[in-house]
């Protein structure tokens, strides 16, 4: 293994962890907006919606990403609608990550003991009040551990971005093992990089983690 060839690389991973960054958070973020009114939508059985949104959970939660993104990328253009490939990957990831995101909060919601909303509305809260200043909350901090796990799930399915040519980490890898057979140093730093960008996540997870159960609990 040659630190030379490592050094040498390493404005690539680099450049190349950035865009995985950008398109992983912006999935992340889309995700999780998506995910809570899908979650709002079945938690509340909005007629003719939650049955849209049960199909969609159910069909996003068990395709892999990179059919999705092949569908989104390949299968779109012959009906006339094309998109460039980093926003084919935010919306595949957002539209795989709220599925799943959906089904955390969910369980968070159903988790929080109905006679806490009717409690809040016999003391003139209107429904959204309740909702926002009660059932929230309690049910975002239920939900914590899961929705850390989809985060780091979310983050690392962004390896299969390869696929339709995007340059992230995997794509930048697979590129240079091929060009020049230093495979053991790329994959060192594809594993590095890799560990930049998802340690943090999971350590900031555990300790939100604790800040909330500590909250609900108290000391």
């Amino acid at each position: 293994m040659s630190w030379d060839v490592m050094q040498q690389y390493l404005p690539l991973y680099q450049e190349a962890m950035l865009l995985t960054l950008y398109i992983g958070w912006i999935g992340v973020l889309l995700s999780v907006a998506l995910g809570l009114v899908t979650a709002l939508v079945v938690h509340y059985k909005i007629p003719i919606i939650s049955k849209i949104a049960k199909v969609y959970i159910e069909i996003f939660r068990n395709t892999p990403l990179l059919i999705q993104l092949f569908f989104i990328y390949f299968g779109l253009p012959k009906i006339g609608i094309s998109i460039s490939a980093e926003m084919c990957g935010v919306v595949g990831l957002g539209l795989l990550g709220g599925s799943y995101m959906a089904e955390t909060f969910r369980s968070g919601l159903e988790a929080v003991d109905k006679i806490q909303l009717e409690s809040a509305m016999s003391l003139g809260m209107t429904h959204f009040q309740a909702l926002r200043h009660i059932v929230l909350p309690q049910a975002v901090s239920l939900s914590m551990p899961a929705f850390v796990a989809n985060v780091i799930f979310l983050l690392k399915e962004t390896s299969v971005f390869s696929a339709i040519s995007l340059m992230d980490l995997m794509f930048t890898a697979k590129d240079l093992i091929g060009l020049y057979y230093k495979t053991s140093e790329c994959l060192v730093l594809l594993v590095v990089f890799y560990l930049i960008i998802l340690l943090p996540v999971s350590v900031l997870g555990s300790v939100l983690e604790r800040r909330l159960r500590y909250a609900s609990f108290g000391h």
